[in-house]
């Protein structure tokens, strides 16, 4: 997410003293106007008192004079509302994207390098050092029509999957009672909507570009495999990192106890206890409970309607929650618990981040080896998401400094949260008798 590197760029040698021919114009002299950190020269350019322009709409672009300690530009070019310096780079890709960072969001564009520019109209070949300036917007131009026919497909999805397989019914000879299953429809994107929303406000409130969620239907037990955001651009700092990060998660924990709780109240479907008895004399599979539910069900009461037999499928949507929240609070690439620990812990969320992999694969080895085949592709699949995403590695942000004590207290009680929602056997297979 927002990680432009170019391995090929000499921009990320160690920096060069390139020599000016510039006399007189700033271009060699650190007090200048472009003198010290130009992230810091707002003042400079829109004068003392002056309220910088927003980030909702792109003013008037730096002037290359602002930038030549770490970039000395010889031609600007227009593509649209995208300004494009082309220059040579006195400062390492991270130091100068880092230092000029402020100073180009202060006037409504974000930035990267690059070596040449193939986006638009005006093609600039490899062999150019590209300061690419794009206009920064937060918005939601026009109608999401893509996640807009997402989500009905979602609810579409979540009903025909809560008529068909909990509440029994005959959805291919009367269609129309699948709004009958409304309740788990309902949970489900409950649990899954609100974690994205989680995620979505907090991007919006630190400037962060991100669409709306896009849900995923799939006519399985779940009717959905999940949904996402798209986030785009840099993000600032630590705080904004940890902050995105574990939005999600908690937002989506609150949604899903009370989603849990309110399950727990109803009784179980006629349907599900005569599938029960099925399951238990044909074989089929069981979803065990997380430690989290068993502690709610204990909290309200009702810690007996999970000692046996069926629960009512608004229950399940609190499982398929706190299942979400396990997967996500993975502390692996851009993970929420990846954003979390990366924000804690900087570049050596690495460290742990490589070795998850490996415990996801000894987990499903050793239920195959003493459980059978229980759980074992859930994790084997999972085991592979994650070495791919500990490849590809965590975001990036601009301000690498470290995060306050409050927040990193937060972050070790979120993945607590998480821990509690994990059992190692989430889907039984039940033999028949």
């Amino acid at each position: 997410m927002g990680n432009r590197d170019d391995p090929d760029s000499p921009s990320d040698e160690t920096a060069r003293d390139v020599p000016s021919d510039h006399d007189g114009d700033g271009y060699g002299d650190p007090a200048g106007p472009g003198g010290g950190n130009p992230a810091t020269n707002s003042e400079a350019r829109y004068g003392a008192g002056v309220d910088d322009p927003t980030g909702e709409d792109p003013g008037d672009p730096p002037e290359p004079v602002e930038l030549v300690s770490l970039f000395e530009v010889y031609d600007v070019r227009r593509d649209g509302e995208t300004v494009l310096y082309i220059g040579e780079p006195r400062a390492p890709r991270e130091r100068l994207e880092t230092d000029l960072w402020s100073l180009f969001r202060d006037s409504g564009y974000d930035i990267s390098l690059q070596r040449g520019y193939t986006g638009g109209d005006v093609p600039i070949s490899r062999g150019e050092h590209v300061l690419v300036a794009e206009p920064h917007s937060v918005g939601i131009e026009g109608v999401p029509w893509l996640n807009v026919g997402l989500f009905v497909g979602t609810v579409l999805s979540t009903l025909f999957a809560g008529a068909f397989f909990w509440y029994q019914i005959p959805v291919f000879e009367a269609p129309w009672r699948m709004v009958e299953a409304w309740p788990f429809t309902a949970a489900i994107i409950g649990v899954l909507g609100v974690h994205e929303l989680g995620h979505y406000v907090l991007s919006r409130y630190h400037g962060v570009q991100a669409s709306l969620p896009y849900f995923i239907p799939v006519p399985t037990y779940i009717g959905s495999l999940g949904a996402v955001i798209k986030m785009e651009g840099r993000i600032p700092d630590r705080k904004a990192l940890f902050d995105i990060g574990v939005a999600g998660p908690l937002a989506g924990l609150v949604a899903t106890v009370f989603v849990t709780v309110i399950g727990l109240q109803l009784d179980p479907l006629p349907a599900q206890e005569a599938a029960a008895t099925q399951v238990s004399e044909e074989g089929g599979f069981r979803f065990n409970y997380p430690p989290l539910l068993e502690l709610v069900a204990q909290a309200t009461g009702t810690g007996g309607r999970l000692d046996g037999g069926p629960v009512h499928p608004v229950v399940f949507g609190g499982w398929v929650g706190m299942l979400v929240t396990l997967l996500n609070m993975l502390p692996v690439g851009q993970l929420d618990g990846g954003h979390i620990l990366r924000a804690i812990l900087g570049e050596k969320q690495q460290l742990v981040a490589r070795s998850f992999p490996a415990l996801l694969f000894g987990l499903a080895g050793y239920l195959f080896f003493f459980r059978g085949v229980d759980s074992v592709l859930i994790w084997t699949l999972w085991g592979l998401f994650a070495l791919g995403l500990a490849y590809a590695g965590p975001a990036t942000p601009v301000d690498d400094s470290p995060l306050d004590r409050p927040r990193i207290a937060l972050g070790v009680v979120t993945f607590v949260l998480g821990a509690l929602c994990f059992t190692p056997v989430p889907v039984e297979v039940i033999q028949p008798a």
